[in-house]
């Protein structure tokens, strides 16, 4: 049976509400680890570039919602230029995986579409994820779920503000790194 890191090290902080603090960013960083790892053997499964992979689950993500991406909107989400957003858009397409449509009224607007073949793909690998996580929140009562879902939330926020004041950094060269004069 795989143990996880935390099981493996045990506890990594003191008792009381530091070492609790510690203890929960720890676990969020190690999901973040998991979370990159399922992306890339989803990429490799798929046999596409981690950057693909990760593009065509925003695709899939968008339309999921009810809210389909167009170009411009993945190539922000996905942080890369228009012209590297094309390019990856034209190897999904190629492989089979995107299909660019023109439901808009405004026929200038391209939406992003999964094809079948590649949704019954991901279905087929994230199904086995999504069973074992709906057995694990399972075992919560809904009192508690509301908890984590605020928190979740409430992390998400805090992400976001950080990020916002990240980007208001007119200087992004650490502070520590000498300049040329």
């Amino acid at each position: 049976m795989r143990r996880t890191k935390l099981q493996q090290r045990g506890p990594t902080a003191p008792e009381g509400a530091e070492g609790q603090q510690d203890r929960l960013t720890e676990g969020l960083r190690l999901y973040g680890a998991d979370y990159q790892e399922v992306a890339r053997r989803f990429a490799t499964w798929l046999g596409l570039h981690t950057t693909d992979a990760h593009a065509l689950v925003q695709i899939l993500y968008g339309e999921e919602r009810g809210a389909p991406l167009s170009p411009a909107r993945l190539s922000e989400r996905i942080q890369l230029s228009s012209g590297a957003t094309t390019a990856l858009l034209n190897r999904l397409e190629k492989a089979g995986h995107v299909v660019r449509t023109r439901e808009h009224t405004d026929r200038r607007i391209i939406t992003l579409r999964g094809s079948a073949r590649v949704q019954e793909l991901t279905d087929d690998f994230f199904r086995p994820l999504g069973e074992r996580v709906g057995r694990m929140l399972a075992r919560y009562p809904a009192e508690q779920l509301q908890q984590f879902e605020a928190f979740l939330n409430d992390l998400h926020l805090t992400m976001n503000e950080h990020l916002a004041a990240l980007d208001e950094d007119e200087d992004p060269v650490p502070r520590s790194s000498a300049r040329p004069s």
